[in-house]
């Protein structure tokens, strides 16, 4: 399985960013797809998950209602539509997939990691 993130940047605060992460190598309609992130000097953290084959979402409290989570199985692609973005939320993103049927937000059963995006939010 290889994952291939893009999308991040430098946006002001309020903005809005779209991430996306490319999936290949398997078919994944069994699969969990997540996006997590990662700031300076903390731990990584989830954010949000979508299974891919029935699209139920799951997300962090703290990005609930200002994050959406989607895919287009058509092209392989999972996006993270991330608006009214705060300082806070700078941090590396990553996307990850897991063989699951149901919402997984521990990081430790996510075996298969993208690069990592930079998004940094200025106040």
């Amino acid at each position: 399985v290889q994952l291939q993130a893009s999308g991040g940047g430098l946006v002001q605060a309020g903005g809005s960013l779209r991430l996306s992460c490319v999936a290949s190598g398997r078919t994944f309609s069994r699969y969990a797809m997540a996006w997590f992130r990662q700031a300076p000097g903390k731990e990584r953290e989830f954010v949000a998950t979508i299974i891919w084959s029935g699209g139920s979402t799951y997300y962090a409290d703290s990005v609930k209602g200002r994050f959406t989570i989607s895919r287009d199985k058509a092209k392989s692609t999972v996006y993270l539509q991330m608006n009214s973005l705060k300082p806070e939320d700078t941090a590396v993103y990553y996307c990850a997939a897991a063989s699951a049927a149901v919402a997984v937000i521990r990081d430790a059963r996510y075996p298969y990691w993208g690069q990592g995006t930079q998004v940094t939010v200025s106040s």
